[in-house]
């Protein structure tokens, strides 16, 4: 195995050698690849150029795993690779890409990458500390150092069937550790989100992580706010959308990284009452967990609503002691909330709609008197907000009762909903009215 130590890209290509493993010495199969970056991958070939699939796609074929997407790296540059191609477009400002369209598939190709500033042992640094780049197109081996762990950067050789290997990266994969290529604190500086990454595919690959990789994340999480938040908003969608939301909150949390994309949600962990709201938000994660497993859909909105929850009612109650009214009180802390989060993860628009429905409508479940409970059955959002009540009945946040009557509700009949809309105003206790006084006139007389 490649031993990577501290240093620029420069010197970490100095001296790096490939390891080739022909096709008798791993498991990767062309009939495992999809047909259609086969044929991007001969075509490139056949007009000269080298073509590597690369990246997660190998990764995922030497475990046996069907590949989201295939990429594809080439000494071609994105205009040879257009020409190449009728049915390529390219891409992007700062670093072209080729993309060539087969239907509903794309296959994504990539020119050979390097950083010319660090080719002349120069580093750009931000206000933060944060190491800058500048893409520029280089060689294979430089390719490979750009790239950030070692089981990411094996190179499948449409040439000959092997697996191309400057890293270690084959080493590390039948380990099951995640490795950063480079010295660690230097590429969290470079690009933190690297952090985020690195447990993201430890959990999702049931790899181990590095000791050396791991002891700068504790150090360095901080660094994550100087990250754009629509960046690290859709990184936090591939860390709980993926099947493996449990593990993976977990784990941020033992680093410190989950602070840094939900803090209000960090704050409510630590104050929490009689294990709410963790068990409440661990609920949630089991259930996104179980509906993807089952191939279901799942709104982001309902899980960043589970997370903030708590923040939302803290405020409204403070809200509610100052005199304003109950939907005020909502919509103010909802507001407030959002507010703030979008400092840390910028989502769009329609999901903060989304979560405001949904925590404005929990105080309407108690109020069922008269067509009160018919208007919140019809509201768009009620199913999204009785699925977040149910989870607040489970996990002690309200009443089971609440609950249970809003599933029966549901599905009863027009004459059944009526007997329980009736049983509950006679049930609830009348407000009493207060009387005026008759107000007397003065009256004058003659």
């Amino acid at each position: 195995m490649h031993d990577v130590g501290p240093s620029s890209e420069v010197q970490i290509t100095q001296g790096l050698e490939p390891v080739i493993y022909t096709r008798s010495e791993h498991n990767i199969s062309r009939s495992q690849i999809s047909s259609n970056a086969l044929k991007v991958l001969y075509r490139l070939k056949n007009e000269g150029y080298d073509a590597y699939l690369v990246g997660g796609c190998v990764r995922d074929l030497l475990l046996g795993r069907e590949p989201k997407d295939f990429d594809v790296a080439t000494n071609a540059s994105p205009e040879q690779v257009k020409r190449a191609f009728r049915n390529c477009r390219l891409i992007g400002r700062r670093f072209r890409l080729a993309h060539v369209f087969y239907g509903q598939e794309i296959i994504e190709v990539a020119t050979f990458r390097a950083s010319s500033d660090e080719e002349q042992g120069l580093q750009k640094v931000d206000q933060d500390g944060r190491l800058l780049r500048d893409n520029n197109y280089g060689t294979i081996e430089e390719d490979v150092v750009r790239r950030d762990f070692t089981v990411n950067a094996l190179y499948y050789n449409i040439k000959d069937f092997s697996i191309v290997d400057y890293v270690g990266g084959m080493d590390d994969h039948r380990a099951g550790m995640m490795r950063l290529i480079g010295d660690p604190e230097t590429r969290y500086r470079e690009d933190p989100v690297r952090m985020i990454r690195l447990v993201r595919f430890a959990v999702k690959l049931g790899f181990s992580i590095n000791a050396e990789c791991e002891k700068p994340i504790f150090q360095l999480a901080d660094l994550l706010a100087n990250i754009p938040a629509a960046r690290l908003q859709d990184e936090a969608l591939k860390l709980f959308l993926s099947g493996y939301a449990v593990e993976t909150f977990e784990m941020l949390r033992h680093y410190g990284l989950f602070a840094h994309l939900y803090p209000a949600a960090e704050t409510s962990l630590c104050s929490e009452e009689q294990g709410f709201p963790k068990l409440f938000i661990a609920k949630a994660l089991v259930n996104t967990d179980k509906r993807i497993a089952e191939g279901k859909s799942i709104a982001p909105f309902f899980l960043i609503s589970t997370f903030l929850w708590d923040a939302v009612k803290n405020q409204a109650n403070i809200n509610l002691a100052e005199g304003m009214s109950e939907s005020i009180a909502f919509q103010q802390a909802s507001s407030q909330v959002i507010s703030q989060q979008l400092k840390s993860t910028a989502f769009p628009k329609y999901i903060g709609m989304a979560m405001r429905d949904i925590w404005g409508l929990q105080a309407r479940f108690s109020n069922r008197s008269g067509t009160r409970a018919y208007r919140l059955l019809g509201h768009p959002k009620f199913r999204a907000a009785y699925d977040f009540l149910l989870l607040r009945a489970e996990t002690g946040g309200a009443e089971p009762e609440l609950a249970s009557w809003w599933a029966d509700f549901q599905i009863a009949s027009e004459v059944q909903q009526k007997k329980m809309i009736a049983s509950i105003s006679k049930t609830s206790p009348k407000k009493r009215r207060r009387r005026r006084k008759p107000t007397v006139k003065n009256q004058q007389h003659d």
